[in-house]
């Protein structure tokens, strides 16, 4: 293979000499490449101030000395600023396809080690970013028309081309190629949005409530743009007793089976928590769905389980390997210390979740979330956000309207992070208003339950 010289320098030494094989002759071909008895130069063709500043990466794979002579000459009279690679056989040019970038291939249908069409198949294996100029024989146009059904962007007949025709191939070639990779990553984005919208109905359904007094508000972001959704879940609905059950849960790795395993994980709690599965039942339940769904083994899943009684204003906590949530009141910000159980699918059948029944203000928020929300970095150095971060951006952030706080919440940790961490996140907000003094007794449950009085949270970092 040789290195072709950039344009427009010209240095005859570098032709190939005859040394008696390739006797010095005037390629019949070379005779369309004339105009008026002088060689056609850059010149002559206009290009745009644009189109001369592009320098154009070419591999010419032919293994015929003398068509690859023209085609070099060719293209130093088309006066496109290149630089030309030339390889003698297909082999050759996937090696060279594979170590740098072209922005076209120069492609002969008749190689030692290939022929025909399976020689465009092969490179656009090899390289799928280089537009692909097939040249074939005057004897056999027709297999130019099939080059472009199999892949090709072009195709050149040998003999019928003069420079200005090389050079519109050429860079017309190379915009073609640009614009159907930009239409394939479009309609990529469109696939992936399709799929990002069916995994968010299944992990972030419509909340079935039907009390006034609470209300549910929730983000989701992937840790990427243009990212799947990953594992990340959640859910509320109200039963008939007047309750509202929620649910907010991380399924461990990312991707699409992350995913599926946390629509299923939601779906299921949502249709036992309506048929009146509760507490550490549910949950036992829901380990045995999360071991039998699972894709492998290591895969496991955090979640907090809160039931929230707007008659008795408590609410009740399971934190299965989660993040304490956070209790938001006219005072600010405070985290609900809570004990906690071992993930779903660590050590499936032995888990322990004790739960915690926590008396409510007649008027706050309860606050729930994964841990890209406070796993991310919270300035220029390597300190992470985590809770007491959080509980600062919460003090910063107030905000009356619930979606707008949860916005401008997201908004400031993300941009701290500075897409340095990129772990997916959810957040879950229940509102309530007017609910009564809590003046019940709600430490009845034995080991069942622990009671935290009221007005005794304190802050605390991440377990």
């Amino acid at each position: 293979m040789q290195e072709g010289r950039g344009v427009p320098r010209r240095n005859h030494q570098d032709r190939p000499r005859s040394h008696g094989r390739y006797p010095r002759r005037v390629h019949p071909s070379r005779r369309a490449f004339r105009h008026g008895g002088r060689r056609a130069r850059g010149p002559h063709v206009t290009e745009s101030a644009a189109e001369q500043a592009t320098h154009y990466r070419i591999v010419l794979v032919e293994d015929d000395d003398g068509d690859a002579l023209l085609v070099e000459e060719l293209l130093y009279d088309t006066g496109l600023p290149h630089t030309l690679v030339r390889c003698r056989s297909l082999a050759e040019a996937r090696s060279r396809l594979m170590t740098r970038h072209f922005d076209c291939v120069l492609l002969d249908l008749h190689l030692p080690d290939a022929v025909g069409l399976g020689t465009v198949e092969a490179i656009q294996r090899t390289d799928t970013h280089a537009a692909v100029i097939v040249l074939t024989g005057l004897a056999e146009s027709h297999a130019g028309v099939e080059a472009l059904a199999a892949g090709a962007q072009d195709y050149l007949v040998k003999g019928k081309v003069d420079p200005d025709l090389l050079q519109r191939a050429v860079r017309y070639a190379v915009q073609r190629k640009q614009a159907e990779r930009a239409s394939a990553d479009l309609q990529v984005g469109r696939l992936r949005a399709q799929e990002n919208a069916r995994l968010e109905r299944g992990l972030l359904p419509t909340p079935i409530l039907s009390t006034a007094s609470v209300t549910a508000t929730s983000r989701y972001l992937p840790g990427r743009e243009q990212a799947l959704l990953g594992g990340d879940f959640l859910d509320v609905v109200q039963t008939d007793d007047g309750q509202i059950h929620a649910i907010i849960g991380d399924v461990s790795g990312h991707g699409p089976d992350a995913a599926a395993l946390g629509v299923c994980l939601r779906i299921a709690w949502r249709a036992l928590t309506l048929g009146g599965h509760r507490d550490r039942r549910l949950l036992h339940l829901l380990e045995q769905i999360h071991t039998a769904e699972r894709t492998g083994s290591d895969l496991f899943t955090t979640c907090t389980l809160i039931t929230l009684d707007p008659s008795a204003a408590t609410v009740t906590l399971h934190l299965v390997g989660h993040h304490e949530p956070l209790l938001v009141g006219p005072a600010g910000a405070e985290v609900v210390p809570a004990p906690h159980g071992i993930a779903l699918g660590i050590v499936p059948g032995l888990g322990q979740w004790p739960s915690t029944t926590v008396p409510l203000p007649p008027d706050g928020a309860l606050i729930a979330y994964t841990d890209g929300l406070i796993e991310g970095y919270e300035g220029d150095d390597s300190t992470r956000l985590g809770v007491d971060g959080l509980l600062r951006i919460l003090d910063e952030t107030r905000e009356a309207e619930p979606g707008r706080h949860l916005d401008r919440l997201i908004g400031r940790v993300r941009g701290l992070n500075a897409e340095r961490h990129t772990d997916d996140l959810a957040i879950l907000r229940l509102d309530w208003t007017a609910l009564p003094t809590s003046g019940i007794d709600i430490g009845t449950g034995g080991s069942e339950r622990d009671t935290v009085p009221a007005q005794s949270y304190g802050r605390a970092s991440k377990h």
